[in-house]
């Protein structure tokens, strides 16, 4: 298996409007819903069209979940944390942006977290998932230094 494989898209279905289910390379099987994000991105507005919508395959490579021949794509990555977001869990972008936001290194973040730079390094890549007391602990951190 590949280092990204979590990301790569294999299968998808269209289970019901502004919905995906989507098959993930490492086998993870994820619902998400889309409908907020059509409404509240301008250039995904044409997927309020239901029958549009249903239209929705893989692209080629399968890195992204693309509609109208690719001028309206969703990366496999997105889609993973969003669905992540929706089941009430911590998505790996919720550790990236922490990390940007306080201008931290790979190592000034596992050293405020107090756990290894490698675990860090695999929830920021969304090789593992995110454990709620992980997030817990970048918003204290963060709380501590305002």
């Amino acid at each position: 298996m590949g280092r990204r494989d979590h990301f790569r898209l294999v299968d998808l279905e269209v289970p019901k409007p502004h919905c995906l289910c989507v098959t993930f390379g490492d086998g993870a099987i994820m619902a998400v819903d889309l409908a907020a994000t059509i409404h509240r991105i301008p250039s995904f507005s044409p997927l309020v069209d239901v029958t549009l919508f249903s239209q929705a395959c893989i692209d080629e490579r399968g890195l992204a979940v693309a509609w109208m021949r690719g001028e309206v794509e969703l990366t496999g990555e997105i889609l993973r944390a969003e669905a992540v977001e929706q089941e009430g869990g911590f998505s790996h972008r919720r550790i990236r942006d922490w990390m940007l936001r306080n201008e931290l290194s790979c190592d000034g973040a596992a050293q405020a977290l107090q756990i290894s730079r490698r675990k860090l390094t695999c929830y920021r890549r969304g090789q593992m998932p995110v454990p709620h007391y992980i997030w817990l602990s970048c918003v204290v951190w963060e709380a501590e230094r305002r």
